[in-house]
């Protein structure tokens, strides 16, 4: 769903606005935590039941894939020209700091409230209960949000605007969007999403020690990412893209094969925390880059959909893939698989123009 979410979320921010699309897709995100919230189990419906969750399921992956593009295209577009770099940078500060508080908050339910019978019975409805209520709160902000100027002063026809036709006429951005997110989206979530199952199934911890070790990474990770995106707002984004390419491709296999044989927490800690600061010059710039390929006409549903297709096809495949190299007897493969990913975007890193200096996104006024 998140290529379709980047498609129609896209086409709705370049017709009607950043704003309208970014108030919609937090609608979208609400609704679907609502509706599994509050979804009747399987023994009171039968069938309907994993027929709701799927629905909102689909919903929320609706609204991912278009709140990815809209916010990449509205945090460039308000942003100076000096600045865009270190504004951009936030997205990843927002989406790392929503995986820290659903963690926080499972471990305040199984700590302090609930038993795991409890938890398992009726407890990990809370959540999705929380999430609904953040998410109206944040639609009712985002609809005092100003409308980027870039988009108000576009003077293209609305038939013009957001449309594949219209998309078409940009290959070389759209195939540069996907060859940008392949080697980075697959290196930040092996050290995100899958590191905390890596940790428990190769290294041999706990799940309170993996949990304990991926929050504090991701936290630290978080923090550096604005110091990434201000840094390229002096040298360059392609400087700090060809610095991951070169150091993901080098350090990758060595730093996953010491974190399938380390039995300390904190020598984990550290070999985490070295590819996350590395992936760092991706995850920190790769939104404003993207947003600078395109004219403001298509910008949102250029960021858009190249990123849904790329990020489903080789993110959302990195766990299943890993497993099945480690129930095949060769979990190496899937580290020779990481480093393959990360040089083929090196290779475009390296060929590509910096957009920094060859950016389409107009200054914004002061």
């Amino acid at each position: 769903m998140r290529p379709i979410g980047g498609w129609v979320m896209g086409a709705y921010a370049d017709k009607k606005g950043r704003k309208k699309a970014l108030t919609l897709s937090v609608l979208l995100m609400s609704v679907g935590s609502l509706m599994i919230a509050i979804a009747p189990g399987y023994k009171q419906i039968g069938v309907l039941a994993p027929v709701i969750l799927l629905l909102a399921r689909m919903l929320q992956g609706v609204s991912v894939g278009g709140e990815y593009g809209t916010s990449a295209t509205y945090l460039s577009e308000v942003a100076g020209k000096k600045h865009r770099g270190f504004y951009s940078s936030f997205q990843y500060v927002t989406l790392i700091m929503g995986q820290l508080i659903a963690v926080a908050v499972l471990v305040i339910l199984q700590q302090m409230f609930l038993t795991e019978k409890q938890l398992h019975d009726w407890g990990w409805r809370i959540p999705f209960f929380i999430g609904a209520v953040l998410a109206l709160t944040v639609m009712y902000l985002r609809r005092s949000m100003v409308e980027s100027a870039s988009f108000k002063e576009e003077d293209e026809p609305v038939a013009k605007r957001g449309t594949i036709k219209v998309l078409m006429q940009h290959p070389k951005a759209v195939l540069t969007v996907i060859g940008l997110t392949v080697g980075g989206t697959v290196a930040f979530y092996t050290f995100t999403t899958y590191m905390q199952k890596f940790l428990v199934i190769t290294s041999g911890f706990s799940k309170s020690a993996a949990t304990l070790v991926s929050s504090l990474t991701l936290f630290v990770f978080m923090l550096v990412q604005p110091a990434f995106g201000a840094l390229s707002d002096r040298v360059g984004r392609k400087p700090l893209l060809i610095g991951f390419g070169v150091l993901g491709s080098i350090t990758t296999i060595p730093i996953l094969t010491a974190l399938g044989d380390t039995k300390s927490t904190w020598i984990a800690f550290v070999l985490i925390m070295c590819a996350l600061l590395i992936n760092s010059g991706y995850t920190s710039v790769n939104a404003v880059v993207k947003a600078e390929l395109f004219p403001v006409n298509i910008r949102a549903l250029g960021v858009g959909l190249p990123y849904g297709i790329a990020v489903s096809l080789f993110a959302g495949t990195v766990e299943p893939l890993a497993l099945s190299f480690k129930k095949a007897g060769h979990q190496e493969w899937f580290y020779w698989y990481v480093t393959g990913c990360i040089l083929l975007s090196l290779i475009l890193y390296v060929t590509m123009n910096d957009t920094k200096k060859h950016s389409k996104i107009e200054e914004a006024p002061l």
